[in-house]
Parts: structure tokens; sequence; C-alpha cells
């Protein structure tokens, strides 16, 4: 496949990838779930990876995402979300 953005993006919102773990990125008031094979990232690539290859993917300036929180899950899932504020 092509390493085209708007392909990329398409088949991300399709199922097509949906077998292998997926990360669940939050940012900027959207959702999506994406192939971790799509963004060429394994469940175990370091956390500042992730965050390189979600911002190429969703075209944002790298740094927008370096106050993220990544957590990983027992299925090979990864999400990637805000901080938390409280109070």
């Amino acid at each position: 496949m092509a390493e085209d953005p708007k392909k990329l993006y398409d088949v991300a919102a399709g199922s097509e990838h949906t077998a292998g773990p997926v990360l669940h990125v939050r940012i900027q008031g959207r959702s999506r779930d994406i192939a971790l094979d799509l963004l060429h990232i394994g469940p175990d690539s370091p956390d500042d990876q992730v965050r390189d290859a979600v911002a190429r993917f969703m075209e944002l300036p790298p740094g927008q995402l370096q106050h993220t929180v990544i957590e990983r899950h027992q299925n090979g899932n990864i999400t990637l979300r805000p901080e938390a504020v409280f109070g």
C-alpha cells in the first residue's frame, strides 16, 4: 500500500486492519483506532516512537504530543490520550 496519508486514514477508519493490535488515540477532540502496523510500530515501541508515528499520521507538529499519556494494554493495544487534569 502506498504511504498516501488519505489512503492510510481511510484504511484506519475502516475495518481492514482490525485483527491486530491497535492504537486508540484521543487528541483535539477526536478519537480514532489505528492499526499499529499502519503506523509501523509495535506494542513494545518506545513512547517517543509512538508519539512521532501518531504525529506523522495525523499531520501534527511532533512536539504537540509530548505531554500525552501512553497506556499499554495486555492485549497489545495502546492508548494515547491527553494528561488528565484534576482539581
